[in-house]
């Protein structure tokens, strides 16, 4: 059990955290026909923007209330109710979700009765869902907006229903913002070879890669959950939950539903993805496949290969609560020591994890923490290439931003392959920063015959190389 350290500074220095509205945006996103409309000021809604845009490399449609400062000092009711008429004249979406900012939550902005002002007066757009949640970006982070967001989703979207189990083959799927689109697609494969078709809520690996059109932007999302399959959960055969971050609104689908629900903190790691197999083998009452039990053996095989680098590697970790506890799990799982970690937010799931303490601060008190501790790897966002530089240690991408590399956002972590090839990436760059010691040489061999020599003997060239 670690110890959770409260945050000790006034402000952060070199921030770790993403604000909950961006992290509730980004659930929105993963709905089919979707739009989120930030309420708050352009800015607010152009920086989360760039970021997404940056990390995902794809056109990201994300509207604003563009909150000025008389509407700011005065009332910014119109602006919402303005804007959701304008969405829904021009774009005809069929969610829009509505998310809040620190300054309407400052101002005492109260979307829920807005959206019902909305309804009464616009009677013409009935047919489009709006889900409004209140995220201020001054408590939380990127993970419990988004799981504030699909929480609302469930509650706006999921009837109540006593139907579980109509449909035999199909699962629910709820995914944490840890879970990038390439873990989407490894959960829907994994569901997929046991024959379960799964609903992902939300389906970012369908809606944030993988998609060229002839028009330059679309005002709307591609791909991603569509509504009237969230509408049909409660007939599914049972919930898998994957993060803690969800308990919530995997309660909210259970009381609406009554569907099972398997709880998963994490798939990373042997241990987890065994769990998850089995969980699916009982539901479905399929054995195995093959090609399972195939990855897991090769994960084994990459655990032995790779256990010189990994063995007591001194591991620094920064990042959300949910991602925290799957790389945790996964780096002491394969010897590794977590000397350091850094959480942006306090959350139940972090007393659990399996190291000694985790700070609640930024990147500063991770630099800090690693270089008391000799750490020799790093694993976070792009936002940590600088502090592996200073350093001098590798850093592991990880996380949300990845803006320095292509494809970080697509990249799986779950599951037996993603395992194994996070087992050789870690590896390889421990390797990479091995250092060779040169031989030694006694002052007496100086000027003498073996100075002389144009090729000095095979043992000679390998002696006194040490790896470390």
């Amino acid at each position: 059990m670690a110890e959770v350290i409260k945050r000790s500074k006034p402000l952060s220095v070199d921030p770790l955290k993403t604000s909950s509205t961006l992290g509730a945006s980004l659930a929105f996103l993963g709905l089919q026909r979707a739009i989120p409309m930030m309420h708050g000021s352009q800015g607010c809604t152009a920086f989360g923007k760039v970021f997404l845009v940056r990390h995902f490399r794809e056109s990201i449609p994300l509207q604003t209330t563009a909150m000025d400062q008389i509407a700011t000092v005065m009332s910014a009711d119109e602006n919402v109710i303005e804007g959701l008429k304008t969405l829904c004249e021009k774009s005809g979406p069929d969610v829009i979700g509505l998310p809040t900012t620190g300054i309407a939550e400052t101002q005492g902005s109260d979307i829920h009765r807005l959206v019902r002002e909305f309804r009464a007066s616009h009677p013409q757009y009935a047919q489009v869902a709006i889900v409004p949640v209140n995220t201020p970006d001054y408590i939380g982070s990127l993970e419990s907006g988004f799981a504030l967001a699909v929480e609302a989703i469930i509650q706006t979207l999921v009837p109540h229903t006593r139907h579980a189990g109509r449909r035999r083959r199909q699962v629910n799927v709820l995914a944490s913002a840890a879970l990038t689109p390439g873990d989407i697609e490894v959960i829907r494969d994994w569901c997929e070879a046991f024959g379960l078709r799964a609903v992902v809520l939300p389906d970012l690996g369908d809606s944030l890669d993988g998609h060229l059109i002839e028009a330059e932007h679309s005002p709307l999302t591609l791909g991603g959950t569509p509504r009237e399959e969230i509408a049909a959960m409660g007939d599914s055969v049972a919930t898998l939950v994957i993060g803690d971050s969800l308990k919530r609104a995997a309660d909210e689908l259970h009381l609406r539903t009554e569907v099972p629900d398997y709880r998963f903190d994490h798939l990373m790691g042997l241990d987890a993805c065994d769990r998850f197999t089995q969980t699916l083998a009982e539901i479905s009452g399929i054995t195995v496949p093959a090609r399972i039990e195939r990855q897991r053996a090769q994960l084994q095989d990459a655990m032995v290969d790779s256990h010189f680098m990994t063995g007591f590697l001194r591991v620094g970790i920064a990042g959300e609560p949910d991602l925290l506890a799957g790389m945790t799990e996964f780096m002491t799982s394969n010897g590794c020591e977590v000397v350091t970690a850094v959480a942006p937010v306090r959350a139940e799931s972090l007393v659990r994890l399996r190291c000694a303490t985790v700070q609640i601060g930024d990147l500063q008190d991770l630099e800090q923490g690693a270089q008391s501790q000799h750490a020799q790897l790093l694993v976070g966002s792009a936002h940590l290439a600088p502090c592996a530089g200073r350093l001098g240690i590798p850093l592991l991408r990880a996380g949300f931003p990845q803006y320095d590399r292509l494809g970080g956002f697509a990249r799986p972590w779950v599951g037996y392959r993603a395992a194994r090839q996070a087992l050789f990436d870690i590896a390889n760059l421990v390797l990479e920063q091995h250092h060779d010691i040169p031989a030694y040489r006694s002052v007496f061999w100086s000027g003498g015959p073996r100075d002389r020599e144009d090729h000095p003997l095979p043992s000679q060239s390998r002696a006194g190389v040490v790896r470390h």
